[in-house]
């Protein structure tokens, strides 16, 4: 509805909406008028009457709305003579969105292109990458645990806490590292944080200048070395071989300030580290005077043995940063992870992490605090890695034989998913482009790997698979898809 000519200024284009808040709509539009220039200091605004009239809504409305931008300081009244809006410094007609200059900070450039990629919508499904088996999460116990600790919260814990994270839960993450990895450390050198991405993204922030230099695995983990890129870093990619990380290349690569790698199970290849290459890295970082990222991402799965004693284990020098998550034990939603720093390191991080975000939220620590000391983890894990296991199998054993430009499945004794080679990235998009018409989920192997790398193009092809998300009848079904997709030929209807 247009408002007359005969009011005194043109408030044209107001819309209100009869299903919603009529004072708080009017009051937004008249603002937003007022402060784009719409609305000129000094202008007369419209009696209420008229303008409860016209609107079709009562005066009553239109006075709340007039009160608020009263004691907001919008408009002043003058006695006999009505409302007129306030002459504020500053204002200007505000030029459409489209011509509106973008940011040009050197940190904002830098973020539109290295930046993580939406997530996936919805639960997931086969063969979804970085989801354990959180559909065995114990719940009801998390839940029980929960409600204790917010019936009656200590006051000790509900003011500001110590950015490093609640003292118990480090405690007892300390424990576990000494009994589970054989990795010694005191709860003083352990931080806290929202999972491993803010760990990552703390060591960028506070290892990196910009120019720098930083060595990632090559395929391997973009959202690490985004964190990295962000920070100002010159990202250098390394090869991944059958003994993981190859040092000979990364010793040729030159002067770099800092390494992340994924020991364990690397990622997306799936290769564990030698152990003369491990010892060769960190006589590497040692004699480069460099840091080690090194991210423990899903090492609680090993099936073959006891889990592989971290590169942090067999640090002399203080050189390793060991980021741990329990995101894979848990579920991801839960975000809390943490970082085991060199004991010089330790104020720094959690003082740095302080300037984001203060500290975590004391319920999931302390949660997760009990849920560790009550035996609860250690079980979830035992569960955890049996399920993954029977998973991983469930694959194997079902994977289609012989498709045409594939190679054989590996085998797999780490981890929550696998990679193969495809001959050539036509045939990775034509595999993944047929498997999500079936609604079966596949990653593209090439995706990992940095941009301008020097590898050819077909070498970079793949399937990367997560076999743990989904229990095995639904891990069958969707084989069953993938074997009816792929022997259709594009264009037909039957296999």
């Amino acid at each position: 509805m247009s408002l007359p000519a005969l009011l005194p200024v043109d408030l044209s284009g107001i819309r209100l909406d009869p299903e919603q808040g009529l004072a708080r709509q009017l009051y937004q539009e008249l603002r937003e008028r007022i402060l784009d220039g719409r609305l000129a200091g000094g202008a007369r605004l419209p009696a209420s009457r008229d303008l409860a009239k016209v609107l079709g809504v009562s005066r009553n409305t239109v006075g709340r709305a007039l009160d608020q931008l009263y004691a907001e300081g919008y408009v002043q009244g003058r006695v006999g003579d009505g409302t007129y809006v306030m002459e504020l410094a500053g204002v200007t007609r505000t030029p459409p969105l489209a011509s509106q200059r973008p940011a040009h900070g050197a940190a904002l450039q830098r973020l539109q292109q290295h930046h993580l990629a939406a997530p996936l919508e919805g639960a997931p499904r086969a063969f979804r990458v970085g989801v354990p088996a959180f559909d065995l999460f114990p719940f009801e116990t998390w839940a029980r645990l929960s409600a204790r600790f917010w019936r009656k919260p200590s006051p000790a814990r509900l003011g500001y806490g110590d950015p490093a994270g609640d003292l118990q839960l480090r405690e007892l993450i300390a424990a576990y590292l000494r009994n589970s990895r054989g990795l010694h450390c005191d709860p003083a050198q352990i931080v806290v944080t929202c999972g491993a991405q803010q760990a990552i993204s703390l060591c960028a922030q506070l290892l990196v200048q910009p120019g720098d230099r930083v060595a990632v695995e090559n395929p391997g983990y973009r959202a690490a070395g985004h964190a990295f890129a962000v920070a100002g870093a010159e990202l250098q990619g390394v090869a991944v071989d059958g003994d993981g990380l190859d040092t000979a290349e990364l010793e040729r690569a030159g002067r770099c300030r800092l390494l992340y790698v994924t020991p364990s199970h690397q990622y997306p290849t799936g290769v564990t580290l030698s152990l003369a290459r491990r010892l060769e890295l960190l006589d590497w970082a040692e004699r480069e005077e460099a840091w080690i990222v090194e991210d423990d991402y899903d090492g609680e799965y090993r099936y073959n043995g006891t889990p592989l004693a971290p590169l942090a284990a067999l640090d002399r020098q203080g050189r390793v940063l060991y980021v741990g998550t329990f995101c894979k034990i848990a579920f991801p939603a839960l975000r809390l992870g943490y970082l085991v720093l060199p004991p010089h390191l330790a104020q720094a991080f959690a003082r740095r992490r302080a300037v984001d975000m203060r500290h975590s939220e004391i319920g999931t620590q302390a949660v997760m605090a009990e849920f560790i000391a009550a035996g609860h983890f250690q079980r979830h894990i035992r569960r955890m890695r049996s399920a993954a296991r029977n998973r991983r199998d469930a694959l194997l054993a079902g994977w289609p034989s012989a498709v045409p430009g594939c190679a054989p499945l590996p085998a797999v004794d780490a981890g929550l998913h696998l990679s193969l080679r495809v001959e050539s990235l036509g045939r990775e998009r034509e595999l993944i482009s047929s498997a999500a018409r079936v609604g079966v989920e596949l990653n593209a192997l090439s995706s990992y790997w940095l941009p301008g790398s020097v590898t050819a193009e077909d070498e970079r092809a793949g399937l990367v698979l997560g076999f743990a998300a989904v229990p095995e009848a639904e891990i069958g079904e969707a084989l069953q898809k993938l074997r009816r997709a792929w022997a259709t030929k594009p264009g037909n209807t039957q296999p």
